[in-house]
This record gives structure tokens, C-alpha cells and sequence, in this order.
């Protein structure tokens, strides 16, 4: 199941196009802010599909029927780039436990390059529901060898991943990499792959333009 988020029109596009805009590009913090609004926007979306339970609140002038989460998802995120994501599922899944896992490309060659993964912090995830947020799903190769260095920790019951922009080409390599009762909530999916793997029109660099430019 795929969620394209840019086949509505709302205010989510908004913060979509300042995220691929060069001129507010330049404002670090404005284009971290931008991957936070997206990431909440998707975190309520993502909410409705969850499993809740009635239950009674006490308030100060009688009692209130609520519906609240049965369980708090696992977030995981990829490090550098999708920390600004991460904060925008925090800030509504805020009970979550948090999982961090450190991947990056290899080159061989300018267009050749090999996924590693170094650094992996989670804790155990088994039937658990795991989201793994990253903004940029170019080929799918990070996702997938991230997802598979999660299941070091356990297997979980629910596989939902979030990210801003994304490929048919990620999400049609995902389809075979990942489970197939996997849950995308995409921000846009556009067309165009280079040879280098990088998205057209895209946005650049999000670690680099969150965060500063890497050596």
C-alpha cells in the first residue's frame, strides 16, 4: 500500500515546495523545520491506521470516553538526514522508543556504489510496530539493507515507512526487498533517477542542507 501525498491538495505541498526551493534552502533551520511539519503531517495520517482502545478519563467535572493507541510504535530513522523527520513522529508519537541506524554510500565508481550499514542503536522490536523514516528513497538500497540490520533486533509485526520523496524505482525495489504487507506514506514520488541515483527534480542533499555540508 502506498500513500502519495501529492495527489491532494493541502497545506502539506506547501511545506513540500519551500523544501525543494533553492532560495529558502538556504535558511538551514527553516528546511529542518520544513522535514518536521512534513513528518507530522504524515505521523497524523499514519495514526489513523493504527489499533486503539476505548477507555475512561477522568476530568475535573465528570468522565470522558477516549480513544487512545493500544501501542506505541518503534521509530527508526537513518542517520544523518532523516533526524528531522524523526522529530516530527516524536513530537506525535511521544511515548515511542527511538532507533537510530547509521548507513551510507560506498562509490566504486561515480555511478557504482555499495550500501553499508555502521551503527545501529534499537531496541528490541519484536511484534512491535516498526516505522523507519528517511527523506529521500532514491533506489531503495538504504531503506533495505537498514530494515534488515533492524531485524537483528527482533521481528516486527508492522512494517510502515516514511519518507518525503521517493522513486517508482525505490518503491518498486522495496516491493521485493521488504514485507509485502509493507505501508508507504510518500510526500511525492517523482519520475526521474539519474545515473549518479540522485532524484529529479528532488531536493539536493537533505543531511547535507539540514545540517551543513559533510567532508
Amino acid at each position: 500500500m502506498i500513500h502519495d501525498f501529492s495527489k491532494k491538495n493541502s497545506i502539506f505541498q506547501t511545506f513540500i515546495a519551500e523544501l525543494r526551493d533553492t532560495e529558502i534552502q538556504k535558511d538551514s533551520m527553516r528546511f529542518r523545520r520544513n522535514l518536521e511539519r512534513v513528518s507530522e503531517i504524515l505521523a497524523y495520517e499514519l495514526s489513523k491506521e493504527l489499533d486503539y482502545e476505548h477507555v475512561e478519563i477522568d476530568t475535573p467535572l465528570g468522565i470522558a470516553n477516549a480513544s487512545l493507541l493500544k501501542e506505541q510504535p518503534i521509530l527508526a530513522t537513518i542517520l544523518r538526514a532523516g533526524l528531522g523527520m524523526h522529530l516530527g513522529l516524536l513530537n506525535y508519537f511521544d511515548s515511542a522508543d527511538s532507533a537510530f541506524v547509521s548507513a551510507y554510500r560506498k562509490h566504486t565508481t561515480l555511478e557504482d556504489f555499495d550500501v553499508y550499514v555502521e551503527y545501529l542503536a534499537s531496541p528490541k522490536i519484536d511484534d512491535k510496530i516498526l516505522i523507519i523514516s528517511d527523506p529521500m528513497l532514491a533506489t531503495g538500497s538504504s531503506m533495505a539493507m537498514v530494515y534488515k540490520a533492524m531485524l537483528r533486533q527482533g521481528n516486527p509485526s508492522r512494517l510502515i515507512v516514511v519518507s518525503a520523496i521517493a522513486t517508482p524505482d525505490a518503491l518498486e525495489f522495496l516491493s521485493k526487498e521488504l514485507p509485502k504487507s509493507t505501508v508507504y506514506y510518500i510526500g511525492a514520488i517523482d519520475k526521474e533517477l539519474t545515473a549518479q541515483s540522485y532524484i529529479v527534480p528532488g531536493l539536493g542533499d537533505a543531511g547535507d542542507l539540514a545540517y551543513g555540508v559533510k567532508m
